[in-house]
């Protein structure tokens, strides 16, 4: 892994265990928790957005987020001009939402996901690489 990347991660409360084990997973990365850090019934927006928002401002080169279908995480996170958050439930989808999408957000559904598969996805999605050639100009038009 390159462990010269910053990642900026947070969750709700359907993410939190699946946040620690990836936090400890990334232990050779620069990581910022932008929590929840327990397992009590929070609004994601309130780490949604801290995460995206270290992400926007150059902060951290990359953001995960995990909740329960992630879909609320990355509405959220998408909300932010600078954001491309990307729902991915297999390695595969990772590795197109970097190559093809420069996807900056990682957002993992952790009830659809095994902690093992996540491990998976959140190793493909650091280890690719933004492709450039004819998706940067699809990249270009995304913003409003």
């Amino acid at each position: 892994m390159n462990n010269s990347i910053s990642i900026a991660i947070g969750g709700d409360h359907a993410g939190f265990e699946y946040k620690k084990v990836l936090i400890d997973f990334l232990k050779e990365y620069q990581i910022k928790d932008f929590g929840t850090y327990g397992t009590d019934s929070v609004d994601y927006p309130d780490f949604a957005h801290p995460v995206a928002s270290a992400v926007e401002s150059g902060e951290f080169k990359l953001g995960i987020l995990i909740c329960g279908s992630a879909n609320g995480v990355a509405i959220t996170a998408n909300k932010h001009q600078g954001i491309r958050a990307a729902i991915c439930w297999n390695g595969e989808l990772a590795e197109l939402a970097r190559g093809h999408n420069d996807a900056n957000v990682l957002c993992i559904p952790a009830r659809f996901v095994s902690i093992e598969l996540a491990k998976e996805i959140t190793f493909k999605f650091l280890n690719s690489t933004f492709e450039g050639g004819r998706h940067a100009n699809r990249v270009n038009k995304m913003s409003c």
